[in-house]
């Protein structure tokens, strides 16, 4: 454990993508199975321990300090892991620090009754940096600036092979990894998925235009794409997924490997093609003929355990395809984007399902035409364009040059800061997740939608500062600020779009709310009305 936790504080701190790979390689290097692997679970969010909860963590705790002063404890520190690894009394004794597997093995086996037992045993053998590094591990609570690819890499450069061999085989494998270790340290050969579906790595695109040159008349980039050279389609607004289909087997992925197949199951049972396709997940207007909701309604579906018929009903879902994987069992991603949309007209074309169409191609003349059609596009649903080369190969990753999305702009409103809770991670001693507010007819703020990015880190400690000098309330772990029209923080707020929402007081969401500037010199008073987003809507 006392390796596992040091691992953690490193990577923490270490705000470099290299530094924490490094940091990776060295402990897969060091830590002998099953440990090694049982931290790659955790790290990954692939290990689930379902005898410990937050809740139990909770419990504990204030089992051993007075209730009210852990409640200010966590609001102040943010994180209740490192809460409770500071403020855990230490019990000298003979105790010994336990291992991962131990620790994992253990609380596999036990029922939620006993894991609470074993966990305070534990604790009180670990030091402040080793209780953390277990109430991380149990709880699955890692927030550390690691991404599951990123520790695919690690793993990579730990075993002198592509990230993209690792993908390939992942979703067969499980915690704690040994037959993948031994295949890397060269004692094995490569393990099989045991998925007859496995996913595939995606292909992702690069920004047409950067931030910085939107400004442009005629940016740069744009004078190249010539349709000789490139095929343009639409970007719809859905969630990005991977369809696989082999025999009976049938699978759902997300772009980033996250089986959702059991969220969808009238996909699933609907698609009748031998293959995997990449497309959006889309949702139609009940009783229409592939006719997109909007994104609202598809939120309806996503994240759910288990989906109602009246869900189904109300929000049926399909797939809407933009290339071709693996054609009949046959693997296309070697072939030309012009090769693999031949196949995909073909396989798509000879479906019958209800669930699955052919997202259209976009015919452009030149440059010119082409802006036109992105800022006038037939469907509310589209946010822009999708540019890749007919020469393309189907690359996993991010290659430079093949595939560019060209969004629309975002809409931009001036909002005013509302309320303010801390942040995860590294941002745990920040007050970084905002909610902000625009006027209403009576003269007063509404709350209109929620932010944590699209800020520097100067930025946020600018506004980390306003809202401990300007705190007028407190709810838990949320402040409430100063926000009057004389006296306030106006933050600009970029968004892709706009829904009518029965959950919100304002009656409406916005799509991907990011911070987009600091409007230190606007007061309050000049910040948009709720009628200035109401006009938005579609």
């Amino acid at each position: 454990m006392h390796a596992f936790a040091a691992l953690l504080d490193r990577l923490v701190l270490t705000p470099q993508r290299n530094g924490k790979i490094r940091l990776l390689v060295d402990y897969f290097k060091e830590t002998p199975d099953p440990d090694r692997g049982y931290a790659l679970g955790a790290i990954t969010r692939d290990l689930d321990l379902p005898s410990v909860k937050p809740a139990m963590i909770r419990g504990l705790i204030q089992e051993r300090m007075d209730p009210v002063l852990f409640a200010y404890s966590y609001d102040y520190v943010g994180d209740l892991a490192e809460t409770v690894s500071l403020a855990w009394p230490h019990r000298p004794g003979a105790n010994r620090a336990p291992e991962i597997s131990e620790v994992v093995e253990t609380l596999l086996r036990v029922s939620r009754r006993e894991g609470p037992q074993r966990v305070a045993a534990w604790l009180d053998a670990l030091d402040a940096s080793g209780r953390y590094a277990l109430l991380k591990l149990v709880t699955g609570g890692l927030r550390i600036g690691v991404s599951g690819r990123l520790a695919k890499q690690a793993l990579a450069d730990f075993g002198s092979i592509d990230v993209n061999a690792i993908e390939e085989i992942w979703h067969g494998l499980e915690p704690p990894y040994v037959s993948l270790f031994d295949w890397l340290e060269g004692r094995a050969d490569r393990p099989e998925s045991a998925l007859a579906v496995p996913f595939r790595p995606v292909m992702l695109a690069h920004p047409l235009i950067e931030k910085s040159e939107r400004d442009q008349e005629t940016p740069d980039a744009l004078t190249n794409i010539l349709p000789d050279a490139f095929a343009a389609e639409w970007k719809w607004d859905g969630i990005r997924i991977q369809a696989a289909v082999s025999g009976d087997e049938r699978r759902l992925y997300t772009r980033t490997g996250d089986d959702i197949s059991h969220t969808f199951p009238d996909v699933l049972d609907a698609l009748d093609f031998e293959g995997a396709i990449d497309g959006e997940l889309l949702v139609m207007k009940p009783d229409s003929q592939f006719e997109i909701a909007p994104f609202s309604d598809l939120q309806q579906r996503l994240n759910r355990k288990t989906v109602s018929a009246k869900t189904l009903r109300e929000f049926p879902a399909f797939v809407r395809a933009y290339d071709v994987l693996n054609d009949r069992g046959e693997d296309v991603r070697a072939l030309t984007f012009k090769e693999r949309r031949t196949r995909l007209e073909a396989l798509v074309g000879a479906s019958q399902s209800p669930r699955l169409d052919l997202s259209p191609l976009v015919e452009f003349d030149n440059p010119t035409h082409l802006a036109d059609l992105r800022e006038n596009p037939p469907h509310p649903a589209i946010e822009g364009l999708m540019l890749k080369r007919w020469v393309s190969v189907y690359e996993p990753g991010r290659p430079k040059g093949p595939w560019f999305k060209w969004k629309r702009d975002p809409y931009l409103i001036d909002v005013v800061l509302l309320y303010a809770q801390r942040g995860h991670g590294k941002r745990s001693s920040f007050y970084s997740d905002y909610t902000f507010g625009v006027w209403n007819d009576e003269g007063a703020l509404v709350p209109v939608g929620k932010a944590y990015f699209g800020f520097t880190d100067e930025e946020l400690k600018e506004i980390d500062r306003f809202v401990r000098n300007h705190t007028i309330d407190r709810f838990g772990p949320v402040r409430a600020v100063t926000a009057e029209p004389k006296t306030g923080l106006v933050l600009e707020v970029a968004f892709e779009g706009l829904n009518r929402s029965t959950r919100h007081k304002s009656g409406i969401a916005m799509r991907f709310p990011r911070i987009n500037r600091l409007r230190w010199d606007k007061p309050p008073a000049e910040a948009d009305r709720i009628d200035t987003l109401l006009e938005m809507l579609p």
